[in-house]
């Protein structure tokens, strides 16, 4: 069983930082894509973030600039660094995960980002 568990939410002020982590657990080969998406209260769920295995990332409109991934492959780790927050920022955020042979996706609980202005 694919498990993964977001960390590093919380409450910041705008203008402030935050860094999420995302860890798979379980038996798996590896990951093509890795990111992150978020939900906002009554909007639908956005991209983020996600990069390829060899590391090409795609952002978000919103917060190209701002934000950044990488990836731990042998750690099959995530993560997303958020510099400059906003108030319209603040989302539960979620990993996805697509499984590199099977081509599954897995998702994890969320994590709640607070930006206070």
């Amino acid at each position: 069983q694919v498990q993964l568990v977001e960390s590093g939410g919380g409450l910041v002020q705008a203008g402030g930082s935050l860094r999420l982590s995302c860890a798979a657990s379980g038996s798996i080969n590896g990951f093509n894509t890795m990111g992150w998406y978020r939900q906002a209260p009554g909007k639908e769920r956005e991209l983020v973030a996600t990069a390829t295995s060899g590391g090409v990332a795609i952002y978000g409109d919103s917060v190209k600039g701002r934000f950044t991934i990488s990836r731990d492959n042998a750690k099959k780790t995530v993560y997303l660094q958020m510099n400059s927050l906003k108030p319209e920022d603040t989302a539960v955020y979620y990993c996805k995960a697509v499984a590199r042979i099977s081509g599954t996706n897995y998702w994890g609980k969320g994590s709640l980002v607070t930006v206070s202005s």
